[in-house]
């Protein structure tokens, strides 16, 4: 996919935008589906373009949109999820990769490297992953509470492990005292 959808910058016109619109066929979405662990993935479309910004900068912009279908965290039934959202990337000729490795790079951060080529299938593909659901979770679907204990003993739960869950009881058990 990538080879088809590439632009080559030094062929891209500076004082135009250059237009581009992806919708998958089939045969594109499946291995796309199974990169991203999905169980089914419908209607996917990136569509935008891409301007120069500067003399040596350039601004992808688009809008993706998908349909795709997760296991439930909980239940593991498919959960269907509509995604719909902007795309900004920005790609900077002179970018510089932190060097510190304590460098947090901000979790909106747009900005890449430029290099010879831009793929708006490839930006498609990573932002839809930005995009996915974590913990996609069915209508009404909810973790029931779950005992582990060794055989023989009476399992910790959920009440045991709360600080202050026995502090009413103990002030009754003194009041009585009294």
């Amino acid at each position: 996919m990538s080879n088809q959808t590439s632009l080559r910058v030094a062929d891209l016109p500076q004082n135009a935008a250059t237009p581009f619109e992806l919708r998958p066929d089939s045969d594109t979405l499946e291995p796309i589906k199974r990169e991203l662990g999905l169980l089914g993935l419908r209607k996917l479309s990136f569509v935008g373009q891409l301007s120069a910004q500067g003399k040596r900068d350039w601004v992808l912009k688009g809008k993706l949109g998908a349909t795709v279908i997760q296991p439930c965290v909980v239940t593991l039934e498919p959960v269907t999820t509509r995604i719909d959202t902007p795309v900004t990337r920005v790609f900077l000729a002179n970018w510089t990769d932190p060097d510190e490795p304590e460098f947090e790079i901000p979790e909106d951060d747009e900005t890449e490297p430029l290099g010879a080529e831009i793929d708006p299938a490839q930006v498609m593909i990573e932002a839809l992953s930005l995009a996915l659901p974590q913990y996609p979770r069915k209508d009404g679907a909810e973790l029931e509470q779950a005992d582990y204990t060794e055989p023989g003993k009476k399992a910790m739960t959920d009440e045991d492990v709360k600080p202050f869950a026995g502090l009413a009881d103990l002030r009754d058990a003194m009041k009585k005292d009294e």
